[in-house]
């Protein structure tokens, strides 16, 4: 495609936050946008904000954003010229790119030839070879059958992998600590690869414990021109899913950053690549060596970073590039200023082991001053269809400390309500020593929380100024709270300071705030008492819009506050010292409410946590089960999820079966707990 290619009409066939990103750039160069949707995104964001848009199919990926025959008829109905993939979904998959050339389109992208040399691991390795860039030593031969492979393995020695060729997302990858489990983690990796993505070969790498994960952003043009945008690192990783990024990556040697820079071009240029791509390697700082790991022949989840540091728009370029547009700059003018960090905001709960979170979102406030590619707004639904990322926080300052610091800031100031989040476990992931100090790697969250994380729990001062926030809410604007309030309407005329009771989840006595003064604002004086028999003072305090000020012991405070309503109480949103923090507390209506309806479900009933599909049912009527035993298997945001029996019993109902879809709080199964039976 060496030719001007034109088209004024682009489909995105992806969803979320990187359509809208892709909307963007159609903006910035004047082409008009198609979002394609599934039944489940009619009301995103991205649908609306389209020129255009055209429903799909159903919710499930495999009917809508995987459909290849339903995308490419909706950009024959709507008239585009141009495909933009985006990531996952389909923008790696060769045969869709070939699919939109021979429809007659522009594939927004790198060529199919090149989607699937470099999608086959053993190619991958092999092209790297050939083009002089340095990979771990393993096997990667056609020989597949087992005696081969076990050969290799002892030839290789321990740890190593066992990785699909086809793989990617830590699918069909085991780790062989000992020999004599060897056979098993080939079989293991072998079935994971054929099932996830139809092709059973596997090879054989060394496996680096310590390494940090370090890659390059390469960009090509169709007239052989080829440079890099320098590098970012992607070491914190759960599960092979990348966290947190920064570029460029830090503590590396510049001789080594170099190579590795000259080694991802030299490998672009091998392949005739065009567009946007990533090299990603291992880099082990024990032995100061780097390996080629792979390459991503499609714009990256972390690329805001680079647009950071560099000042140059990935997605305009790709688009120029598909028009048939040369690269304009040089190497050497390529800027690299300062340093970057993006933050992946998910809406999963990292305390109950990234648990997925669900359902409707009823207050989206993000810090204001900060880039935010979000595919969500307050009103927006969470699906269980898809992945957990909503959103990125993307910092830029002149280094590293201060790229952290506004993160860090940033998360402090970050408002949601409805569905939760990971932005305390990221906090603490920026705070982290082992962070600061470069000793993180692509495995290493364990040694980070040893003794595993919690969120952060507020303390009593913020409890106590929780209940004041909410306090305030519910007092009408202009009036007093003792004019307002039941319990202060018995004792304003008698001239007693008014008291109220809020009820928080964890305790059974309440927080008492007592108050005295004109009214909300200056004058005001509100004294929260915890179950505890702590006490916490404010003076002057108002809650005008959604910030809590006053004095404490006569220093001045101002916090942000959101107070909103959830099923059955009120959750406060507080800034503390430690980071965000949310408190739930019931009236004495709520409280009321709850006693009257006997809580929420019984311990011999499990429910679902959140919608799903039921990928397994593991017992039947009549087996005994103890208190932990998984009982069903849920998948979520593409995450399994093992359901524990919530006590020991009898299995008396089954309410669901494998393939069934569920909603949250469903009932799945009844138990007849152990002390009955």
């Amino acid at each position: 495609m060496a030719g001007e290619m034109s088209f004024t009409r682009v489909l995105i066939a992806n969803r979320g936050e990187i359509a809208r990103r892709i909307q963007r750039g159609c903006r910035k160069l004047g082409l008009e946008s198609v979002a394609v949707f599934s039944d489940a995104d009619r009301e995103a964001p991205f649908v609306a904000e389209a020129d255009h848009a055209v429903c799909i199919g159903g919710a499930a990926p495999a009917d809508s954003y995987l459909n290849v025959e339903a995308i490419l008829d909706a950009a024959r109905a709507t008239g585009s010229g141009a495909v933009h993939p985006g990531y996952g979904f389909l923008s790696e998959n060769s045969g869709f790119a070939a699919a939109v050339d021979a429809a007659g389109l522009v594939f927004i992208g790198p060529s199919a030839a090149a989607i699937a040399r470099m999608g086959s691991k053993i190619e991958a390795k092999a092209a790297a070879e050939d083009a002089g860039v340095p990979v771990l030593p393993g096997y990667r031969g056609e020989d597949q059958s087992d005696a081969r492979l076990l050969e290799e393995a002892r030839k290789l020695g321990t740890p190593f992998l066992v990785k699909a060729s086809a793989g990617g997302g830590g699918r069909g990858m085991r780790l062989v600590s000992d020999l004599s489990g060897a056979s098993e983690a080939i079989a293991s990796a072998r079935a994971e690869a054929q099932g996830a993505f139809g092709d059973p070969a596997v090879f054989l790498e060394r496996y680096a414990p310590r390494a940090r994960h370090v890659e390059v952003q390469v960009f090509g043009d169709s007239h052989g021109n080829v440079l890099h945008l320098g590098d970012r690192d992607c070491s914190l990783q759960r599960n092979h899913q990348k966290l947190i990024e920064e570029a460029p990556a830090a503590d590396l040697p510049e001789a080594l950053r170099d190579e590795m820079r000259a080694a991802s071009v030299r490998l672009a240029q091998a392949i005739g690549y065009r567009s946007a791509g990533t090299v990603e390697y291992l880099y082990d700082s024990e032995r100061c060596e780097y390996y080629f790991l792979e390459m991503n022949t499609r714009l990256q989840v972390e690329h805001p970073v680079t647009e950071a540091i560099t000042g140059i728009d990935l997605v305009e370029w790709q688009l120029r590039i598909a028009r048939g547009e040369t690269l304009t700059l040089a190497q050497s003018d390529v800027p690299l200023n300062g340093h970057a960090i993006e933050v992946r905001i998910a809406a999963e709960n990292p305390a109950e082991n990234f648990r997925p979170e669900t359902g409707k979102i009823t207050l989206w406030a993000p810090p204001a001053g900060m880039r935010l590619d979000s595919g969500v707004a307050a009103g927006s639904i969470v699906s269980h269809h898809y992945d957990s990322m909503l959103a990125k926080l993307i910092t830029h300052a002149p280094d590293r400390a201060g790229a952290i610091r506004q993160a860090i800031a940033a998360i402090d100031a970050f408002v949601v309500g409805g569905v939760g989040l990971n932005l305390s476990y990221q906090r603490a992931l920026l705070n982290h020593p082992d962070f600061h100090a470069f000793r993180h790697h692509t495995s290493g969250l364990a040694e980070l929380f040893p003794d595993g994380w919690a969120e952060p729990t507020p303390k009593a001062e913020d409890a106590g100024l929780a209940a004041m926030a909410l306090h305030l809410h519910l007092t009408p604007a202009g009036a007093s709270p003792w004019d307002s309030l039941g319990s202060w309407r018995l004792t304003a005329p008698a001239g007693l300071p008014g008291t109220a009771f809020y009820w928080s989840a964890s305790e059974e006595d309440p927080i008492r705030v007592t108050g005295s003064g004109p009214g909300p604002g200056p004058g005001t004086v509100l004294a929260a008492v915890q179950p505890d028999g702590q006490t916490i003072t404010a003076e002057n305090v108002g809650l005008t819009g959604n910030r809590l000020s006053g004095r404490i012991d006569g220093v001045p405070f101002s916090r942000i506050a959101h107070v909103v309503r959830a099923p059955g109480h009120w959750r406060v949103h507080l800034q503390t010292p430690a980071g965000m923090t949310a408190t739930d507390l019931r009236t004495l209506e709520d409280q009321h409410l709850q006693r009257a309806t006997g809580g929420s479900g019984g311990a011999d009933l499990l429910t679902a946590p959140m919608p799903g599909a039921v990928a397994e049912v593991r017992v039947a009527p009549g087996d005994r089960v103890k208190a932990g035993d998984t009982l069903v298997v849920l998948e979520a945001m593409k995450l399994l999820q093992s359901l524990p029996a919530p006590v020991a019993g009898v299995v008396t109902e089954i309410y669901c079966a494998p393939g069934d879809t569920v909603a949250g709080h469903a009932p799945l199964i009844k138990l007849d707990p152990e002390e009955n039976t």
